[in-house]
C-alpha cells in the first residue's frame, strides 16, 4: 500500500533484480512507496530572493553582455532544493531579466508560455504578434505559446521585470518548440491599447471567437488592478488567510489568463495576520507593496517592496503584513485544476 516501506530485500529477491533488469524491468513493489506517496513531498524549498541584494548582480550582468548576444538577459531563480534545476518551484521557471537604455532583445518564439511581472523602471515595451505595450511597475503582462515577441527599451533608466514560464511542463510533455525571427524588431501592426479597447471592458467585439486559451489582454496595468484591490478593502472583510485576493482571468471565458499559469493578486490589510493555509500548486510571490512577512512551516521569509519568494507544494504557510501590502503571485494552479488534482486545506488540517 502507498506509504508503507519496501518489502525485506532477501538473497534470492536481490538476484531476481538482478536477473531481470538486462530486460529493462524492474519490481514496482521496491518503488512504490516513493512513486504513489501518501501527501506531496516537494523537493521544492521555501526561499526568498532579496532584490536589494540581488540588483547589483543584474545590473553587473549588464555590462558583461548584451540583451542582443544574450537573446534575453536573465538571471534565473534558483531554488535551492532541485539540485541546480533551472527551476524555482519544480513545475515553473522564474527569472530576473533586464534590459537597458537603447537595448533590444531580438524577437523569436516558443512554444512555452511566458508571464513578464514588471519589477523597475518606466517605458520600456514589450511587443506580442504585431502590438507593442509599454510596461509600468506593477504591470502583469502575458507572452502566450508560439507568439512572436521582442522587447526594448525607449527610456533613460534600465527596465527589470520577472520571468515566469511553464518550461519545465512543456518540457516533460517534449512539446517545446521554437524559432528566431527575421528581424530583431517585428512590424508594428495595431496600435498601443488595441487589445485593451477589445477585450478589457467586459466587452468583446461581436464576431470574435478565440483562437487560443490565453487570455486575449496581454497587458494588465498596475493602475486598474490596485483600483479593484482598494475597492474591495472598503467593501469587506479579508478572507482570514488570503486577505483581499483576486485572480486574474481571461475575459473571454472565466478561466486563468494563461492556461498552464495562474495569476493572482492580494492586498494585506495593515496588520494582516493570515491563518495557516496550503495547497499543492508551489507558488511564486512578489512583494508590490508594504513590508511584512510569510512564515513557511518553520521558515519565516521577511519581505520588502520586489523581494521574491516561493512557497513549496503542500506547505502550511501564512502572511503577516506590518502596514498595507499587496502580494503578486503565480503557479501552476490551472493545470492541476484541469486535471482534478488541485487540493487546498485551511486552517491546521
Amino acid at each position: 500500500m502507498a506509504g508503507e516501506a519496501a518489502p525485506a530485500r532477501t538473497p534470492e529477491r536481490q538476484a531476481f533484480y538482478d536477473r531481470i533488469a538486462p530486460a529493462n524491468l524492474s519490481p514496482l513493489w521496491e518503488q512504490l512507496h516513493n512513486l504513489v506517496t501518501p501527501e506531496p513531498r516537494p523537493a521544492c524549498l521555501p526561499a526568498i530572493w532579496r532584490y536589494r541584494e540581488v540588483r547589483p548582480f543584474l545590473m553587473q550582468a549588464g555590462t558583461l553582455i548584451t540583451a542582443q548576444e544574450a537573446t534575453r538577459r536573465v538571471l534565473m531563480l534558483m531554488n535551492p532544493g532541485l539540485n541546480g534545476e533551472a527551476s524555482i518551484t519544480g513545475s515553473l521557471f522564474a527569472g530576473l531579466q533586464l534590459i537597458l537604455p537603447g537595448e533590444v532583445a531580438p524577437a523569436h518564439r516558443h512554444t512555452q508560455s511566458a508571464l513578464r511581472f514588471i519589477i523597475e523602471g518606466h517605458g520600456a515595451y514589450t511587443a506580442v504578434d504585431g502590438e507593442r505595450t509599454l510596461m509600468q511597475p506593477g504591470d502583469f503582462v502575458i507572452t502566450p505559446s508560439w507568439t512572436w515577441h521582442d522587447h526594448g527599451n525607449d527610456s533613460d533608466e534600465p527596465m527589470v521585470w520577472l520571468d515566469g514560464l511553464d518550461v519545465q511542463l512543456v518540457n516533460l510533455l517534449n512539446a517545446s518548440f521554437a524559432e528566431t525571427a527575421a528581424a530583431d524588431v517585428q512590424a508594428i501592426a495595431r496600435p498601443e491599447g488595441d487589445s485593451l479597447a477589445r477585450f478589457g471592458h467586459n466587452l468583446l467585439p461581436v464576431d470574435w471567437k478565440p483562437q487560443v486559451k490565453t487570455s486575449p489582454v496581454f497587458n494588465y496595468p498596475y493602475a486598474r488592478t490596485r483600483e479593484a484591490l482598494a475597492t474591495l478593502a472598503r467593501n469587506g472583510d479579508p478572507d482570514p488567510y488570503h486577505g483581499h485576493k483576486l485572480r486574474y482571468v481571461n475575459p473571454a471565458s472565466g478561466e486563468s489568463a494563461m492556461p498552464t499559469i495562474g495569476t493572482f493578486i492580494q492586498l494585506l490589510p495593515a496588520g494582516f495576520a493570515g491563518l495557516p493555509y496550503r495547497s499543492t500548486d508551489g507558488t511564486v510571490f512578489v512583494a508590490v507593496e508594504g513590508e511584512g512577512e510569510t512564515r513557511v512551516g518553520d521558515t519565516v521569509l521577511r519581505w520588502e517592496p520586489r523581494d521574491i519568494f516561493v512557497v513549496p507544494s503542500w506547505m502550511p504557510h501564512s502572511h503577516h503584513a506590518r502596514g498595507e501590502a499587496v502580494l503578486f503571485s503565480f503557479s501552476d494552479r490551472p493545470v492541476q485544476e484541469k486535471l482534478g488534482l488541485w487540493r487546498e486545506a485551511r486552517g491546521n488540517a
